[in-house]
């Protein structure tokens, strides 16, 4: 099918040209995509048919039958499935092993209407829209209404027997549906179906949201099938929604930029495939995939690894539930310069400091770092140093003639010096360097000998080299090598999960900063 290109930009984010592939059909009315980020396959729902499908190389084949007409899907963090059931009026959160826990389910005494989608942000509280179609016949259960309001609700993360949080205002949406996070998550985005339009809220730090502002409007065509449904967001922090033909894609700045062509009415979508390219769209009876030149907004589930399996398995590697011994650990801050990860710096063009930030990987790392000094972990900063004139620095490889071209790194220059909030405290260690491997010419492994440490927890930049190069290394000398993916990051998003859910894997426990803390005892 040929899609509508009505801004340059939209080029850049998919061929113009790219096949539309129907992967499977003969559904009634697909829904909630999700994609596994460890066995490789999508899930998704089939609402009046009350029953959720798995679709991978194989095939189609059902995994739940009755769903209680599940719709909107997830995983959190810990590949926990959160599905919106319409049939329950409720937020569930299904484990690996089946068991089901319910996360919401009322409001003020009363029951909610019908949770409809959900998305997740990186501290683990859930937001979720709450129309009424679940309370309809075919898409749900037809019963009367107990609310008298459709609004959009926030669990926060802890003891899930608190009631949610209403996070709107009760009539400011008519039918709110899809929303999704902007890549920062400083802003969350939510539609409304009837309403035909996209709101976008600015997001707090305890999580409320601002009184919002219309992002996009008339999202409407009397002479093709389609409202606003699904919504999500790309690394590049543009908005793609289910919207009449196929799918609308707008850029931060809430301009329609372009069109996706889709044989039938789209409902929802949701990045995968082994590169996160593969774009999957449920449109009524069927699955279809495309391929784009962008990504997915990097989701907390999207950084699960094959830790929580290998722990499983008695390496006793970091993850929830897991124990670190400290007496055996030492932690690396690896390349946390301003040269490096900051505006201004001399590789800021790279795009690195724009990840940093997303990933937030300066407060999170500041953040292990304290935890690591409490328990008599020592915390060990390595950093990339030449002389003036890079003297004794070869050049056989572009990354080292680029700090050469850069005049970057330089002893004694701001470019060299940690970023702030990073600075080496009272008992840590510095170890220079001139290769991107910390252990590459350097002290290091003196330093992890004299304290009988043989785990190593490595953060800071880049992800898809120093870290790598780093844990590569580690794992042939024989150290145990855990990277907290969130104290990471590099020159892009995709990049960074390149390196995360390929090579990383194979060398390391891939894990998030907080079940390293929460590990460490």
């Amino acid at each position: 099918m040929v899609h509508e290109a009505l801004d340059p930009a939209f080029e850049r984010l998919i061929d113009p040209q790219a096949a539309v592939t129907r992967a499977g059909t003969g559904f009634i009315f697909t829904e909630g995509p999700v994609w596994h980020p460890l066995d490789h396959y999508l899930l998704f729902s089939d609402m009046p048919g009350d029953v959720r499908r798995r679709l991978d190389r194989s095939g189609v084949r059902e995994v739940a039958r009755p769903s209680n007409k599940g719709n909107g899907m997830t995983y959190d963090a810990a590949l926990n499935l959160v599905v919106c059931e319409h049939a329950t009026s409720s937020v569930a959160r299904i484990g690996p092993d089946g068991r089901r826990e319910v996360l919401a389910s009322h409001f003020e005494g009363r029951e909610l209407n019908s949770p409809n989608d959900l998305c997740i942000r990186s501290d683990g509280s859930i937001y979720f829209t709450d129309p009424w179609y679940g309370r309809m016949a075919g898409f749900g259960v037809e019963r009367p209404r107990e609310l008298g309001w459709q609004g959009v609700f926030r669990i926060p993360p802890g003891p899930t027997s608190r009631e949610p949080q209403l996070v709107t205002s009760r009539y400011l949406f008519s039918q709110p549906n899809g929303l999704c996070f902007s890549p920062d998550e400083c802003l969350l985005y939510i539609n409304d179906t009837e309403q035909a339009n996209i709101r976008v809220f600015d997001v707090r730090p305890d999580g409320s949201l601002s009184e919002g502002r219309m992002f996009a409007s008339g999202i409407r065509d009397p002479d093709k099938p389609g409202l606003p449904d699904g919504m999500k967001c790309d690394a590049e922090g543009n908005v793609w929604v289910t919207a009449p033909g196929g799918l609308w894609v707008y850029n931060s700045g809430g301009r329609l930029v372009g069109k996706v062509a889709i044989p039938e009415e789209a409902a929802n979508m949701h990045w995968g495939g082994p590169d996160w390219r593969t774009l999957h769209v449920c449109a009524t009876t069927s699955v279809y995939t495309i391929e784009t030149r962008v990504g997915p907004r990097r989701e907390p589930f999207m950084a699960a690894t094959v830790t929580s399996r290998r722990t499983e398995a008695g390496s006793g590697a970091a993850s929830s539930g897991a124990v670190l011994d400290p007496s055996r650990c030492a932690l690396i801050i690896q390349d946390m310069q301003n040269d490096v990860v900051i505006e201004g710096g001399a590789f800021a063009g790279s795009g690195a400091p724009q990840h940093c930030r997303e990933q937030n990987a300066i407060a999170n790392t500041a953040r292990l770092a304290d935890h690591c000094r409490a328990l008599g972990v020592p915390v060990i900063h390595v950093w990339f140093v030449v002389e003036p004139g890079a003297a004794g620095l070869t050049l056989n490889a572009p990354l080292f003639e680029g700090v050469v071209e850069s005049n970057a790194l330089v002893r004694g220059s701001w470019g060299a010096a940690p970023v702030d909030g990073l600075e080496p405290k009272q008992g840590d260690h510095v170890v220079e360097k001139m290769r991107m491997s910390a252990w590459e010419g350097t002290r290091l492994e003196t330093i992890l000998k004299a304290q009988q440490r043989d785990m190593v927890i490595v953060t800071g930049a880049w992800t898809n080299m120093s870290i790598e190069h780093t844990a590569r290394t580690g794992a042939d000398k024989g150290y145990i090598m855990i990277v907290p993916e969130d104290c990471c990051s590099t020159m892009n998003a995709d990049w960074h999960n390149a390196a995360i859910n390929y090579a990383l894997q194979n060398v390391s426990a891939v894990t998030r900063s907080a079940d390293v803390i929460d590990a460490l005892r």
